[in-house]
């Protein structure tokens, strides 16, 4: 996750809590209901604590040299991901075997080399023309002084979420259950440099952003926060700009944790005037800056936050799996409602 804060806000309008606008809120939420839901739990239980492992464990390895934006590191995990998607015929968007939206060396402002994000696409049954991005930073700090960077939590967990969200929902038209709207798994690029990679992709979309429904953007999920520690208590997830323009983001995001998860979900990141504004520090921010609804998910920063020592042996893979199922469910829901998600905020 970025470390930089971003100095834009959003003027938000909240209602009042007036007997209509109750009756408003319990209307939409009696409203969400996941149909087939043995079919989310079936292909939920796909994304595996091993399988997350082996991603983590590979991306953060030294091998990958701490993957930073531009450096050999990167483009060997570039192509780790897009091995992985062809290995898995999860096809690319662009075409054939390109899987990356390169990035030219001048839009980096001298502080990096050309670099590119990588994207694969499932195209949706019904209403292939709206599309829900999932997204990921891949690149992390490299090495300086001959000391790695490994980047485990920030964002191997976050990249290894994306990629096995893919797989899940790629077993699933396999058999016949694929999205009704399309989906784009979207590795980011540069992150670290000052949410880049993302702004090249809103400047550039490979797909319209006017039929963009909604991002969820996964920044670190496979740690526990101070906080929490503190409290014994690792069953958890902060969740960061659901109801900041769609209300039924929120709501769509509550019932798929009431359902399939049951983590406590905590919004304290969320609060407008929160100090140390997240909202502003990951990629999801692009997309909401252009009107997207997002839900950033997030373990809270930790001591290795940004530091060497954040290795792969510190993950929790159980607590990994158990919030990628989250974001998967989720996703599910919106990409296969009956209606396209409001972006409107009651």
């Amino acid at each position: 996750m970025k470390i930089l804060l971003i100095a834009t806000a959003f003027t938000l309008v909240g209602s009042c809590a007036t007997p209509s606008y109750t009756q408003k809120i319990e209307a939409l939420k009696e409203s969400i209901v996941f149909e087939n839901p043995e079919k989310v739990s079936s292909y939920s239980e796909t994304i595996t604590a091993e399988a997350l492992s082996v991603h983590v464990h590979t991306l953060a390895s030294k091998e990958f040299e701490g993957r930073e934006t531009g450096q050999a590191g990167f483009d060997k995990a570039s192509r780790y991901l897009k091995d992985f998607y062809i290995q898995n015929a999860i096809p690319s968007p662009l075409g054939g075997d390109t899987y990356f939206q390169n990035i030219p060396e001048a839009y980096f402002n001298d502080s990096s080399p050309s670099s590119q994000n990588v994207i694969a696409y499932i195209e949706g049954s019904t209403h292939p023309e709206e599309l829900l991005i999932i997204s990921a930073h891949l690149d992390h700090l490299g090495v300086a002084d001959e000391t790695t960077f490994y980047g485990a939590d920030d964002n191997a967990s976050g990249t290894a979420a994306v990629m096995m969200i893919a797989q899940a929902f790629m077993s699933a038209k396999n058999e016949g259950h694929g999205p009704k709207r399309s989906i784009l798994f979207l590795h980011l690029t540069a992150e670290e440099a000052g949410l880049l990679g993302s702004h090249y992709y809103v400047k550039h979309p490979i797909y319209a952003l006017e039929h963009t429904i909604a991002n969820l953007n996964i920044d670190m999920i496979g740690r526990i926060d101070p906080h929490y520690e503190a409290l014994q208590n690792e069953n958890y997830i902060y969740v960061i700009g659901a109801d900041r323009l769609s209300t039924e983001l929120h709501y769509v995001s509550e019932a798929a944790n009431a359902q399939f998860a049951n983590l406590e979900l905590d919004y304290k990141y969320n609060d407008d005037d929160e100090a140390n504004r997240y909202y502003y520090r990951s990629d999801h921010y692009n997309f909401a800056y252009r009107g997207i609804p997002v839900i950033f998910y997030f373990n809270g920063e930790h001591k290795d936050y940004h530091k060497p020592t954040d290795t792969p042996d510190k993950i929790n893979y159980p607590l990994l799996q158990k919030r990628t199922q989250l974001i998967f469910a989720t996703a599910w829901y919106l990409a296969n409602s009956e209606h396209k998600l409001n972006t409107n905020k009651l």
